[in-house]
């Protein structure tokens, strides 16, 4: 029975370990995305639809 209570307080450990690691990572900037933005321009007139009444 003392295994079980072992093995809760490790993985409780490691559940929080990375919880602070996805935290700093997010807080750095470590997803923000640099590339989509400079490519979206070029892809603009694709998505557009012309309307053929005008």
């Amino acid at each position: 029975m003392s295994v079980i209570y072992i093995l809760i307080s490790v993985s409780i450990f490691v559940a929080i370990a990375f919880l602070i690691a996805f935290i700093k990572a997010v807080k750095s900037g470590q997803y923000d995305d640099d590339y989509t933005p400079s490519v979206r321009m070029l892809f603009d007139d694709e998505l557009k639809k012309e309307n053929p009444n005008k």
